[in-house]
């Protein structure tokens, strides 16, 4: 009796544990939503027109300094004086920094009074030589030895006039980089110096735009933050595109008399073309995939088909469609989350 219970009861457990599993298996399948690919799906449709619209082209970018430069030392030394704050005006020539240049005023000094005995000897032994007094060698030692202490005497002057840190051009100290008592070194940045006399404004240009520009034409531009409008001429028209086939367009303007636009401000350069351009209108919100391969689902016999397009161009929630759709075309412009190639549409039309 007892090996007919040993037996059964395992298996009773079994079977319990076998019923439980195939129950919540069974709950869970229930609660699991199946999406029915057979069943219609809900979507927003519009039949699509023809339309004709005079293109407004509008290209946005930021203001960069004509000319900016993070100014070193060209000698070693102590920082003795910033002459200048953060913000200043400078003109080009002005001393901004003065380098510790005490050692190299001794050296210069000590150099100067070699060539005054070097010239003294030399006019001694140019007498005794005219005299037979000594020899013609030592004269000619004497002026090379005089030669030799004139180039160290301009090569400290020069380095004396190194460890003066100049402005290379008029412009505005943008940081400054450095403190009294700190060490400059070739290389290591001690100021900013910002040239917005003049600034560029970098556009990015689709490749299909790129003819409304010509090097050297004036276009207005204009700044939001100020607001003001001013001429530009294009400087630059770049022969190379970013992936997304866009080219970088320069535009240089002349700043305002107060300097009142600053590097890193927004310009904005607005195009309108009076030749009307014909396409199909549809909203963006349609669009599938990215500009390069764009797509759009239209209705046919209540099914939804893929259509490959081009674009003609966009404008703000708008896109124009060159080709790839025609007129009274009944494309899906809402609801496409669960719409797929073949699939059963019911629109609103």
């Amino acid at each position: 009796m007892k090996k007919i219970l040993y037996i059964l009861i395992p298996l009773v457990l079994i079977g319990l544990v076998v019923a439980k599993l195939l129950t919540n298996k069974q709950i869970a399948e229930e609660r699991v939503y199946l999406y029915d690919r057979e069943r219609p799906v809900q979507v927003t449709a519009m039949q699509v027109k023809q339309a004709s619209l005079q293109p407004e082209y509008n290209f946005t970018g930021t203001f960069d300094p004509n000319r900016e430069s993070k100014l070193s030392a060209e000698i070693q030394g102590k920082v003795n004086r910033i002459l200048v704050e953060e913000g200043a005006t400078v003109r080009k020539g002005q001393v901004l920094i003065q380098l510790d240049d005490a050692l190299l005023q001794l050296q210069l000094k000590a150099a100067e009074v070699q060539v005054k005995g070097l010239e003294a000897d030399l006019k001694r032994y140019r007498i005794l030589v005219e005299n037979e007094a000594i020899q013609g060698i030592k004269l000619e030692k004497t002026e090379l030895s005089l030669e030799t202490a004139q180039v160290q005497v301009n090569t400290l002057k020069e380095q004396i006039n190194k460890s003066q840190i100049r402005a290379p051009f008029y412009g505005i100290i943008t940081a400054q980089l450095t403190e009294e008592g700190d060490f400059a070194a070739p290389g290591k940045p001690l100021l900013q110096l910002t040239d917005i006399g003049q600034l560029k404004l970098g556009i990015q240009v689709p490749e299909k735009d790129l003819k409304l520009f010509e090097l050297g034409e004036v276009y207005t531009v204009s700044v939001p933050a100020i607001p003001v409008e001013i001429n530009g001429k294009v400087n630059l028209i770049g022969s190379r595109g970013n992936p997304a086939n866009s080219f970088p367009v320069e535009i240089i303007v002349s700043n305002l008399s107060k300097k009142e636009i600053k590097a890193g401000m927004f310009g904005q350069l607005i195009l309108k073309d009076n030749t009307e351009i014909t396409g199909i209108l549809i909203p963006s919100a349609a669009i599938l995939g990215s500009d390069l391969e764009p797509q759009v689902y239209i209705v046919n016999e209540g099914k939804a088909m893929i259509r490959n397009i081009q674009i003609e161009k966009r404008m703000q929630d708008q896109v124009l469609v060159r080709s790839g759709l025609k007129e009274n075309d009944v494309v899906i412009i809402g609801g496409l989350i669960n719409v797929f190639e073949g699939a059963s549409v019911i629109t609103n039309l």
